[in-house]
């Protein structure tokens, strides 16, 4: 690690303790101790208001109520946080106009080959959802749901909510205690408790229509919603070990809630273990092509007969 990155981030490292010693330091970055405190005063130069304590446990702590040093931005940060902005500007994100206002503040805080570095990148980086005559420009549809960003400032504060939304011109609320918010397959999802029917429910946010916290009186406590909820996870009757070439296909796509877990370091092996409902045909039918999408590099485990079935009549049907 250079230096110029070890002071950042030993500053860094400082600010978020209130109190530090030049051993942690030492095993925390794996440096000398002369290198140790030859760091720590050149942090004090730059204008960190440090305060030396004297004696057997003694070390330093951040003096109260004092301006800290501007953080510094090595090259190579920089240039990671423009490229996840760069990355991220069509993808239906909240907070668009903050993210725009951030990105003109991190281009005002750089040097000028700084700036021309990024404006480089900006010309030749595109990513998936950029229109390449015009990288700039954002259509209709990669704007977020107006509801998203009051749904959010909303959650922060309560996660027990009273959701309104539009299910074919019929309009539905549900008390809801808040599980996840999450973005599959370009659309932004709740997934949540719900208060009366006491089950796992998946709302898509466009259906949204209005959002408020839920009274008190009326709540679930959240041990008593994870109980519930565990009771009612459904028995696992799939369950494949994936190869290199088959996570690489389960990482272009998977259906909703289905996730895969490592076995080895590095990551070129997996299982994936999940629950289909076979009497949902529309579910059964997914998951088969899903199957099929995967390819060869899969060894099944355990499979439900439908599913079996359901594969060996699809690859009969392609079979000359």
């Amino acid at each position: 690690m250079k230096k110029v990155e070890r002071i950042n981030i030993i500053m860094r490292y400082i600010n978020n303790r209130a109190h530090f010693t030049i051993s942690e330091i030492m095993r925390e970055f794996n440096i000398s101790r002369s290198t140790a405190i030859r760091d720590i005063r050149e942090i004090e130069a730059l204008g960190m208001p440090l305060v030396a304590e004297v004696g057997r446990d003694g070390g330093y702590y951040v003096m109260n109520n004092s301006v800290l040093p501007t953080v510094r931005f090595t090259d190579n940060e920089i240039k990671a946080l423009f490229i996840a902005f760069m990355a991220t500007r069509n993808q239906q994100l909240p907070y668009l106009k903050s993210r725009q206002s951030l990105a003109e503040k991190l281009l005002g805080l750089i040097s000028e080959n700084q700036q021309d570095d990024l404006v480089l990148l900006n010309q030749i980086l595109l990513f998936e959802g950029t229109n390449p005559n015009n990288p700039d420009l954002l259509d209709l549809s990669d704007l977020p749901h107006p509801i998203l960003e009051k749904f959010i400032e909303t959650l922060l504060l309560d996660r027990y909510l009273l959701i309104t939304i539009k299910e074919e011109k019929v309009i539905k609320s549900y008390p809801i205690y808040l599980l996840h918010l999450y973005r599959e397959k370009s659309v932004w999802l709740i997934e949540a408790f719900d208060l009366e029917e006491e089950k796992r429910r998946i709302v898509p946010v466009d259906n949204l229509t209005n959002v408020k916290p839920y009274p008190a009186k009326k709540r679930l406590s959240k041990k008593k919603i994870l109980e519930k909820l565990s009771k009612q996870e459904e028995l696992i009757n799939l369950v494949l070990e994936l190869g290199p070439k088959a996570i690489a296909q389960f990482k272009k796509y998977h259906p909703l809630k289905v996730s895969i877990s490592y076995t080895n370091p590095f990551q070129t092996t997996a299982i994936l273990k999940t629950f289909i409902n076979v009497n949902n045909s529309e579910e059964l039918t997914e998951i088969i092509n899903w199957l099929l999408f995967l390819g060869e590099d899969i060894k099944v485990r355990e499979v439900p007969l439908e599913v079996s079935k359901g594969l060996q009549e699809r690859l009969c049907h392609y079979s000359p």
